[in-house]
């Protein structure tokens, strides 16, 4: 029997990092788009507060509206990146669980694990932490993760699993 943390395989995984890090590369044009986008309306709305005393109440007016109309567009931009970034998060941070899980798996079957826990342990003796032996292997796998042949699902349930356990006092 053996125990992983799987939180903490999913935080210290070199192909989560990997994962994180080319999600941060996909995403930077737009961010640094949306940071210059930010910039420009700070300088146009303290340019307007300055100088908007002085100017023609029609210029006044229809600087105020550009204004309002680039935060606005701007409210949707940000609202739109935060959006896709985190629907590819999720996207991604799903695919390396279900690496790991797999991982888990061929660990426990070359070590002779007959039954390896995860989530909604309290308590379990050192020996039985496998945590660092999985992430030891990991390590020694490459940190991207490897492509989803065609027509197979991503996840694979083994066919040997126990049927659910039932609930105490259950029928």
């Amino acid at each position: 029997m053996g125990v992983v943390n799987f939180q903490k395989l999913l935080e210290d995984a070199p192909q989560t990092k990997t994962a994180m890090q080319a999600l941060e590369n996909e995403f930077a044009p737009r961010r640094r788009e949306l940071l210059t986008m930010q910039n420009d309306l700070k300088a146009r709305d303290e340019k307007l507060q300055k100088e908007g005393a002085v100017m023609a109440e029609a210029d006044r007016a229809k600087a105020e509206k550009t204004l309002r109309d680039s935060q606005r567009e701007f409210s949707r931009k940000a609202g739109e990146f935060q959006d896709d970034a985190s629907t590819r998060r999720n996207e991604e941070i799903g695919k390396v669980q279900r690496y790991l899980v797999t991982e888990i798996q061929g660990y426990a079957n070359a070590q002779g694990f007959d039954l390896v826990l995860g989530d909604g342990v309290f308590f379990a003796k050192g020996p039985l932490d496998i945590t660092a032996q999985v992430l030891a292997v990991l390590a020694t796998k490459p940190a991207s993760l490897p492509a989803a042949a065609p027509g197979v699902p991503q996840s694979k349930v083994p066919a040997t699993s126990a049927p659910p356990a039932k609930a105490p006092g259950g029928k």
